[in-house]
C-alpha cells in the first residue's frame, strides 16, 4: 500500500449518504429543509429567551444550547449541500481539519451545557430554598466559560494529533462531513495515541455528563414523588419537560447515528 505524507494530502472525498444520482435532489431538499427549520427554530428560542422575564439559569443554558445547535449544524450541512449542488465530493485537507475541530468543539460543549441545565433543575427541585444562593450569575457564567475552554482545548488537541498522521492513497470518507474517527481510520501511520485520546475523551466528555444527568434525574424524580401535592408534582415535572426533550433529542440522535454507522 502506498503512503502519503500529511503535507502532500490536498483533499478528502466525502462519499455522502448515497452515490445514486437520482436520490441526490431528494437528499438536498430534505437536508436543506431540516437545516432551515433548525436555524429558524433555534433563533426563535433565542429571541423568546431574550425577554427580560426569562433571564434565569435554565433559560441561559437553553439559549446557549440553541446557539450551539445553530453553529453545530452550520459546520456540517452547508458544505454537504454545496457538494451535492456542484456534484463535487471533495473537501480540502485544511477544511477537513477545521471541520473536525469545530464539530468536536460544539459537540463536547453541548454535553456540558445539558449537564449544566440538569444541575440547575436538580438544585431547583431538590434544594429550592438554596436555589438563588447556589445558582447565582457568577456560577453559571463560570460554568459556560470553563465548558467552552475545555471543549475548545480538547478539540484543538485532537486536531494537532491528526496533523502528525500520514495518509494512504485511499482518502474516501464514508460520511457527509469530516468525522474524526473516519479520518483516523484512513491513516497509514500509527494511530494508537489518537485512538486512546478518542476513547478517553468519549468517556470523560460524553459518558460522564450523561451519567451526571441520569444521576441527577434519579434524585429529581425521587424528590418529586415525595411531594404531597399533585399540583406541585405536575409543576415540577413540567419545569423539566423542555430539558428532557433536548436531552432525549441530543443523545437519542447521537446513539442512533452511532448504530447506523456501525
Amino acid at each position: 500500500m502506498k503512503y502519503r505524507n500529511q503535507t502532500t494530502v490536498s483533499e478528502f472525498l466525502l462519499l455522502g449518504l448515497t452515490d445514486d444520482p437520482a436520490l441526490q435532489p431528494l437528499i438536498f431538499s430534505l437536508f436543506l429543509s431540516m437545516y432551515l427549520v433548525t436555524i429558524l427554530g433555534n433563533l426563535l428560542i433565542i429571541l423568546a429567551i431574550s425577554d427580560f422575564h426569562l433571564q434565569t439559569p435554565m433559560y441561559f443554558f437553553l439559549s446557549n444550547v440553541s446557539f450551539n445547535g445553530i453553529c453545530f449544524s452550520t459546520t456540517r450541512i452547508p458544505k454537504m449541500l454545496v457538494n451535492i449542488q456542484s456534484q463535487d465530493q471533495s473537501l480540502s485537507y485544511t477544511g477537513s481539519l477545521f471541520q473536525n475541530c469545530v464539530v468536536l468543539d460544539f459537540n463536547i460543549l453541548e454535553n456540558f451545557l445539558l449537564a449544566g441545565m440538569t444541575f440547575d433543575r436538580y438544585v431547583s427541585i431538590c434544594h429550592p430554598l438554596r436555589y438563588t444562593d447556589i445558582m447565582n450569575p457568577y456560577l453559571y457564567v463560570y460554568l459556560l466559560q470553563s465548558s467552552l475552554f475545555i471543549s475548545t482545548m480538547d478539540a484543538f488537541l485532537h486536531t494537532l494529533l491528526v496533523l502528525r498522521l500520514s495518509f494512504c492513497t485511499d482518502l474516501e470518507i464514508h460520511h457527509f462531513f469530516s468525522e474524526l474517527v473516519e479520518v483516523i481510520e484512513l491513516a497509514c501511520s500509527d494511530t494508537l495515541i489518537n485512538n486512546i485520546l478518542v476513547f478517553v475523551a468519549a468517556c470523560v466528555f460524553a459518558r460522564f455528563p450523561l451519567s451526571g444527568i441520569i444521576f441527577s434525574y434519579i434524585h429529581i424524580v425521587s424528590s418529586i414523588l415525595r411531594m404531597s401535592s399533585s399540583e406541585g408534582k405536575h409543576k415540577a415535572f413540567s419545569t423539566c419537560g423542555s430539558h428532557q426533550f433536548v436531552v432525549f433529542l441530543f443523545y437519542g440522535t447521537g446513539f442512533g447515528c452511532t448504530l447506523a454507522l456501525q
